[in-house]
């Protein structure tokens, strides 16, 4: 069984675009939230495993039900976290100097995305279980319907994006980006042209998915701004204990929210934003020691690529471990265990291949 995909709109999950060399001071803060944000992901995706055993009704399965509410809940913050990120990267932390920096970052997301599409549908007509031919479903992914890899979706609305903002910041510098400036407006252009195309030629194109939200702008624009306010304004036991709480508050209203109205909840809810800019306030500058620099720093470099592979360790361990009939303690113990062994598993094969010098491929 698999949660949701992408054509149920922007409710579908995602995750990290992999990081860039950033200038000057490092913030190690940043690191963090991308680290944290990309283990949230996969608490996502293992909860949209519970909920789907149980078919989204707590009849079914309360203790499974719930457990799903309460991590699923936990975790809507990490896909505005990221694009709060990128934002902050772009806009502030390392703008591109030039159109040949934006290629070169963009080509680090599509290769490695090319690359785990076609490892996805292998890996589903393998198994035999594609719900459409694999041919079919490799052509509606160049056009963005990621199926088997619906967590691909985030990388479709993440291109775009950081396009747009790059190409800003490019014209404000006095710069002439014509290059990145007409892959833009291709991507703004490409939905009408295919729709007409349609009907002139009789041609059935897939929905045209590489687009982006006003709410994925507005996440990365005002991330960017949250992100770039000086330690004073944030620092302060004091001040991050109340976003903290501020940050348990909005987690329970987005689990009421997901248990009265929709789940998974839209990233563009307000109950949504309150929990990521809260958070998001609460690690920002925040010092991490000295010992434990080194290994986040491969791990915000891995984050990525642990976000690619995801998914094929989780889908081949849920069958063993979630159960519908499951009590509390076994609810709440397989949805620890899911993740914690996916999230080793992902990172520990993203560190190996970064190790071997083939993160450019695969992320």
């Amino acid at each position: 069984m698999r949660t949701p995909g992408p054509d149920s709109g922007p409710e579908a999950e995602g995750a990290p675009a992999p990081r860039p060399r950033l200038r000057g001071e490092h913030r190690y803060d940043i690191d963090l939230i991308r680290v944290l944000a990309a283990v949230g992901v996969i608490v996502c995706h293992a909860a949209g495993q519970f909920m789907t055993a149980v078919d989204r009704d707590p009849t079914n399965g309360g203790p499974v039900y719930w457990t799903a509410i309460v991590g699923d809940a936990l975790s809507r913050c990490a896909v505005p976290l990221f694009f709060a990120i990128a934002g902050w990267v772009v806009l502030s932390g390392a703008p591109p100097r030039d159109g040949g920096q934006v290629r070169k970052r963009l080509s680090r997301i599509v290769v490695p995305m090319a690359l785990w599409t076609a490892a996805y549908l292998a890996w589903d007509w393998v198994r035999d279980a594609n719900t459409d031919p694999t041919r079919q479903l490799a052509w509606d992914a160049v056009f963005g319907s990621v199926r088997p890899a619906f967590h691909l979706w985030y990388l479709y609305a993440y291109i775009p994006v950081i396009l747009l903002l790059s190409v800003a910041v490019l014209v404000k510098a006095g710069k002439r980006p014509w290059g990145v400036g007409a892959v833009l407006l291709a991507l703004a252009l490409a939905p009408t042209f295919l729709g007409d195309l349609s009907k002139l030629l009789g041609i059935d194109f897939p929905r045209f998915a590489w687009q982006f939200s006003v709410y994925q702008i507005a996440y990365a624009v005002i991330g960017a701004v949250l992100l770039s306010l000086p330690r004073s304004a944030v620092a302060g036991r004091g001040r991050r204990l109340l976003w903290l709480a501020g940050g348990v508050l909005a987690w329970a209203a987005v689990a009421l929210y997901e248990h009265r109205v929709n789940f998974p909840s839209p990233y563009g809810s307000v109950v949504v934003a309150l929990l990521a800019g809260t958070l998001l306030m609460a690690l920002a500058h925040f010092r991490v020691p000295e010992r434990f620099r080194p290994l986040l720093g491969r791990l915000a470099g891995a984050s990525f690529g642990a976000y690619l592979v995801h998914l094929l360790f989780l889908e081949t361990i849920a069958p063993h471990l979630v159960s519908a009939d499951a009590s509390w303690p076994a609810a709440v113990g397989t949805l620890a265990a899911l993740t914690v062994a996916t999230v080793v598993l992902s990172f520990a094969a993203a560190l190996l291949w970064t190790r071997l010098r083939l993160a450019r491929w695969l992320g």
